[in-house]
């Protein structure tokens, strides 16, 4: 479990394949201290959680199974990328963002991104079959940033990104045309699913 604080911005060193299949392995750096985190750990990497399978002073590897690069935008990273990193929650930490899995719901697409006073408003375009789930002023994590939701209309949805989370995570990055991890918020999709089997 994670709650959308993004606390590293990594960078992929390498990808390779793993094992017979499509997986992959990936080696991502950090400026986390590697020494205190155990293999095994989850880490949210642009939002997919995934396990440490080997570390070295300021890297970690991951492996990707083909699944997951179906669901995600891992299989698009390269050498370079930038990935928004947060270590999985401990009992008593404090709650910053909301409630996230690391389970990416689908793959949306960066519409647009405006300057608006001191931030940007930029606006998502997810898989159609999301939408039901994002409300205005409800929780969304793209590509594992807890954010707000500003406005949403028929197939898109605006959130304000303030300086800070630009310089501290990829949406500094960000350009028209980007995909971007999604994950709805945890109520909205258990409520519905809740709805769906009263019906």
């Amino acid at each position: 479990m994670f709650t959308g604080i993004v606390t590293d911005l990594g960078t992929v060193r390498t990808i390779e394949p793993a094992g017979q299949g499509r997986d992959l392995r990936i080696v991502v750096a950090t400026a986390w201290d590697t020494g205190g985190i155990a293999l095994g750990a989850s880490v949210a990497c642009n939002g997919c959680c995934l396990t440490v399978v080997e570390k070295d002073e300021g890297t970690l590897a991951f492996n990707a199974s083909a699944e997951t690069l179906s669901k995600t935008t891992i299989g698009r990273w390269r050498p370079g990328t930038a990935v928004n990193l947060e270590r999985s929650l401990r009992l008593g930490d404090e709650l910053g963002g909301h409630l996230v899995q690391g389970h990416i719901d689908g793959v949306g697409t960066v519409a647009e991104a405006i300057p608006e006073g001191g931030s940007t408003r930029v606006r998502i375009r997810p898989p159609p079959h999301l939408m039901p789930f994002i409300a205005p002023k409800g929780s969304v994590a793209v590509d594992g940033v807890s954010l707000t939701v500003n406005d949403v209309d028929a197939d898109a949805f605006g959130v304000n990104i303030i300086p800070h989370t630009a310089s501290v995570t990829t949406f500094g990055r960000m350009k028209p045309g980007d995909p971007v991890n999604i994950e709805v918020d945890l109520v909205a999709r258990y409520l519905a699913r809740l709805l769906d089997a009263r019906s």
